[in-house]
This record gives C-alpha cells, sequence and structure tokens, in this order.
C-alpha cells in the first residue's frame, strides 16, 4: 500500500517534545519516512515549545508520541515548568486515549506518559544505557496485528533512564529483554507504547548521542563506546511498526 491507497484523509498526531532543532527535525524525518506518510497527514506538535491544542480524537486517524529528554520519575523539585506543563497536557490526552481507545503508539517516552496512566512503577530499575538490545515478543506480541511483520527475536535502539519495573494486569506485555522486562505494551486494543525506539535508524541515533552527550546517559570519556554500542548489530525491523500502525489506523 502507498500513501496514496492510504483510506481517509484525517491525519495523524506526532506529539514531540525535543528542544533542540536538529535532533527534533531529524526525528520528524523519520517519522515520516517510516510511515511512508506525506507532511500534511501527519501534523507535528512540538510541546516543549507551544501548549498541546485541544485535539478532536474524532478527526484524527491516531497519535504518535516521539522520544524526550523528559523523564516521569523525576522528582518534582527537579523538573522545568514547561515539563510540568507538559505532562499536565499529556496526563489528560492519555486519560481520553485510553478511555476512547483511540490508536497511540508511544516511543519510549510513551512508556512514562501511558506507565503513568496505569499507576505503574516507573523507576531507574531496568534503565538501559544507549545501545542496541535483543527484544523478543511474549506469545502475546507474537499474535498482535502491530507486531505481524516483526521477527521473534530482533535487535533495536534503546537508551533511556527509567521504566516500568512491574506492569499493571490490565495492560498486555507484547515484547521483554534481557535487560528491561517491559519493551512493549497494549492497553485496550488500540493502545501501545514501546521502551525501545522504532523511530530510529542509525544516523538519527548518532545525531542524539552527540546532542544530548550532557544529559547524562553516558559519562564524559564514554562517547566513542556508546557510538560503537549502537552499530553492534543492524536495526531494521522496528521500523516496520510505524508502517503497520498507519495501514491499520489510517481512516
Amino acid at each position: 500500500m502507498t500513501t496514496t491507497d492510504l483510506p481517509g484523509d484525517r491525519p495523524f498526531v506526532l506529539l514531540a517534545t525535543r528542544a533542540e532543532d536538529r535532533p527534533a527535525d531529524e526525528e520528524y524525518a523519520l517519522f515520516l519516512r517510516f510511515t511512508g506518510l506525506p507532511p500534511e497527514r501527519l501534523v507535528r506538535v512540538r510541546l516543549e515549545r507551544d501548549p498541546l491544542p485541544r485535539l478532536d480524537l474524532d478527526e484524527v486517524s491516531g497519535i504518535l508520541v516521539g522520544g524526550s529528554p523528559f523523564n516521569a520519575s523525576d522528582p518534582l523539585e527537579r523538573k522545568s515548568a514547561v515539563q510540568r506543563r507538559v505532562e499536565t497536557e499529556m496526563a489528560a490526552l492519555v486519560d481520553e486515549v485510553v478511555a476512547r481507545d483511540t490508536p497511540f503508539l508511544g516511543a519510549c517516552y510513551g512508556v512514562g506518559t501511558l506507565g503513568t496512566h496505569l499507576g505503574a512503577p516507573i523507576d531507574g530499575t531496568y534503565a538501559e544505557p544507549i545501545s542496541v538490545v535483543d527484544v523478543t515478543l511474549t506469545p502475546e506480541g507474537r499474535d498482535d496485528p502491530l507486531a505481524a511483520d516483526l521477527p521473534s527475536t530482533f535487535p533495536a535502539f534503546v537508551g533511556h533512564k527509567e521504566a516500568i519495573s512491574a506492569l499493571p494486569p490490565h495492560a498486555v506485555l507484547l515484547a521483554s529483554s534481557t535487560t528491561c522486562p517491559v519493551q512493549m505494551f497494549r492497553v485496550g486494543r488500540n493502545v501501545y507504547a514501546t521502551q525501545f525506539h522504532p523511530e530510529l535508524d542509525l544516523d538519527g541515533i548518532v545525531t542524539r548521542i552527540h546532542a544530548y552527550a550532557a544529559y547524562g546517559y553516558f559519562a564524559p570519556d564514554e562517547l566513542d563506546l556508546t557510538l560503537t554500542a549502537v552499530r553492534r548489530a543492524p536495526v531494521d525491523a522496528p521500523a516496520r511498526m510505524l508502517r503497520t500502525f498507519v495501514e491499520r489506523y489510517a481512516r
């Protein structure tokens, strides 16, 4: 199916929170590339810059959430005014998304936002350094339509300071890794979050490594080690999820 074959004309919305223009623009370009959507059907909202506009969920095909330098588990006093505003706006939106089972796919930061809604514990127990890890689908994941084009085990880019340490029973675990038990889960039929980054290619993660070198993801003397770690194995399977998401929910 090509973009011109997609049903309907309702856009998807990408919620982004990166303040730095280069990684922010590259993230949007990667979502366009891997979803196959034209710009007019993938509306980007930069939440770090602008308040979240009122979204009529009946008028969109689905919502995508990119990665973020924000951590849901940070103490309140360490959160900037912008982060607190974004979290408040995202919480209200996710409440509505889950209640209506609106198509939603949150990459990395989606775990924090959706996990907070679920009341799941989010902490540094299963933080992962920036690297490539092997992610394995659970039996439920192998049966899930969003993972239909993925092998049972596949390499994926990760890099996060927090993760869900115990998934509530009303969420469905779809994928795991030896270093992080909750790599992908679903709520209802249409609401998804991944801890890994389906929207990244090698160039994209190299850009982020340089852009966020001072953000504490690795020590100052570990830049070269981190660049080597993301070249451990080719990563191409996770991006297929984005195209599958669009083909499944475009309307």
